[in-house]
């Protein structure tokens, strides 16, 4: 089994900044990505932002300049620190982790509860 905590969330006006984080714990032999998706209300669940085992990144266009994915390798843990932040960004944001159990165990998907950002204007 896999835990995720994710803290940070909150209330911010427009063109502040907030940084989420999310550890992940448990049964962990190798990550190979971890994300973070946004589910605002009475919309679907969008990809925000990725980094892989290698480190490379990628980000929906929405926030490209503004959000920067990390990853605290040694403890397992990603962030998204958000910049410039707009009213369009609050929703819930989720963390997921792609992540082995062992060299043989098959790719297991986990995900977080959740954690609020909203954006004030």
């Amino acid at each position: 089994q896999v835990q995720l905590v994710e803290s940070g969330g909150g209330l911010v006006q427009a063109g502040g900044s907030l940084r989420l984080s999310c550890a992940a714990s448990g049964r962990i032999f190798s990550i190979n990505a971890m994300r973070w998706y946004r589910q605002a209300p009475g919309k679907q669940r969008e990809l925000v932002a990725v980094i892989t085992s290698g480190g490379s990144t990628n980000y929906a266009d929405s926030v490209k300049g503004r959000f920067t994915i990390s990853r605290a390798s040694a403890e397992n843990t990603v962030f998204l620190q958000m910049n410039s932040l707009k009213p369009e960004d609050t929703a819930v944001y989720y963390c997921n982790v792609e992540s082995r159990g062992s060299r043989l165990s098959p790719v297991r998907d986990t995900w977080g509860r959740g954690t609020q950002v909203t954006v004030s204007s």
